[in-house]
């Protein structure tokens, strides 16, 4: 049996008996389910392991990935095994799900070096162990890699119909765009409904989650367990994340709001969540911290200037989760110190201009404020651009600074650098 998508803001969460369900209800995660009684009586007797795969395609997974390990954490809060499936070996084959081109191939040493960083995050958000409810993170290309292409395709392939995959949404959006769809990426899917037949096998997994353009292929897992093996198994999707204003969860005008640090100073990231629409403070902080139902209410109604407090605690919940304690408060402090008192903050993003300097313009795109230098030229020209508080109208304006001296750059009200030699 399929759940039906929730549709239109939430009212009221169901009547769920199990812990695991409860929770993920009524903080809005689930979009779509397969058989919600039968996965709410199994949540009640026994612990169950669920995953979640994730590309290894960088360093660092974004802001976008958030809610997808933010769901491995509240299984871990309910009693189960959250397990999270690097994708190592798909990531050699590359996801089709939503995107318009292939990506780029990486070696199998940049694979490995990716996934050792993404971990970084997940060990502060999850507790892993031995223990029956200890976290794993697994890569596939521990049996992928072994798999003999002609093995597969006597054993799986015959579980697939091209008629079907070709009504795949990863499929046929790419096709309708007339963009091109490797042979390569068209056997994702079979690979991925593999990984939970194999995390099945090897570790009773009995519960796969994702986003909601991943229902798809956790439909495919399920039944080809189902078919091969007669295993019963579980499916749970999110509903596609967007801000109130449309945009995609975790893009800005300077680029991917990574979670790991060396992508993305503490600073950058705390602010992104500080500046968030007044209409996204309570979703965020249901879905990304673990603040109580009753203090979320409360804080999500608050109104006028008062909601700015409210989207301070969502920066500092979420940066405290994802970087850690102490780079959250070193970024609340910098920002009161830049925005209440004027000065420039210690935790500032800062710039080099060299010794022969830089424009200005050149310089407010290197930093991200601006995602070309036309649009550089645009802010310039409106104003918004400052240097130690001193408007600055020409574009070509050549910054140069002595070898001891700082200079505070502001874009706007919320942008802002320390500029050095």
């Amino acid at each position: 049996m399929l759940t039906a998508p929730l549709k239109g803001k939430r009212t009221q969460v169901a009547n769920y008996k199990s812990d695991l369900l409860r929770i993920l209800d009524e903080r809005g995660y689930i979009h779509q389910m397969t058989d919600a009684s039968g996965l709410d009586a199994l949540a009640c007797e026994t612990v169950i392991p669920g995953y979640i795969g994730f590309d290894a395609t960088a360093p660092s997974l974004h802001v976008g990935s958030l809610v997808q390990i933010m769901m491995l954490r509240r299984l871990q809060q309910a009693g189960h095994k959250p397990i999270a499936l690097m994708g190592g070996g798909t990531t050699k084959v590359g996801d089709p799900s939503g995107k318009d081109e292939s990506r780029q191939m990486l070696s199998h040493d940049d694979i490995k070096s990716n996934i050792s960083s993404i971990k970084t995050v997940f060990e502060k958000l999850l507790t892993f162990g031995d223990g029956p409810t200890d976290a794993i993170m697994i890569d596939n290309d521990d049996w992928l890699s072994e798999l003999g292409y002609i093995d597969l395709l006597r054993d799986v392939g015959p579980h697939f119909t091209i008629n079907r995959m070709l009504t795949f949404d990863s499929v046929k959006l790419r096709l309708e765009r007339e963009q091109p769809l490797t042979f390569l990426e068209f056997n994702y899917m079979i690979l991925q409904a593999y990984d939970f037949l194999e995390l099945a096998r090897r570790y009773d997994c009995r519960l796969q989650m994702g986003g909601s353009d991943q229902w798809g292929n956790i439909v495919n897992g399920m039944e080809l367990s189902r078919r091969m093996e007669g295993r019963e198994l579980f499916g749970v999707t999110t509903p596609l994340l967007t801000t109130a204003d449309g945009a995609k969860m975790g893009k800005t005008a300077a680029g991917a709001v990574w979670l790991n640090e060396e992508q993305l100073p503490a600073y950058d990231f705390w602010q992104y969540w500080r500046n968030c629409d007044d209409r996204d403070v309570g979703h965020f902080l249901r879905l990304f911290t673990d603040l109580p139902l009753d203090e979320i209410a409360r804080l999500e109604a608050l109104e006028g200037a008062e909601i700015n407090e409210a989207k301070i605690v969502l920066a500092n919940e979420v940066t405290a989760l994802v970087r850690g304690e102490d780079k959250a408060k070193t970024a609340e402090a910098t920002a009161r110190e830049t925005f209440d008192a004027g000065r420039a903050g210690e935790d500032l993003p800062t710039h080099a201009v060299g010794g022969e300097g830089m424009r200005i313009g050149a310089i407010i795109t290197a930093l991200g404020f601006t995602a070309s230098n036309g649009e550089a030229k645009r802010k310039i020209a409106e104003g918004a651009v400052k240097l130690d508080g001193q408007s600055i109208s020409d574009p070509g304006f050549l910054v140069t600074i002595e070898a001891s001296e700082t200079i505070k750059l502001s874009l706007g009200k919320k942008k802002h650098a320390i500029l050095t030699r």
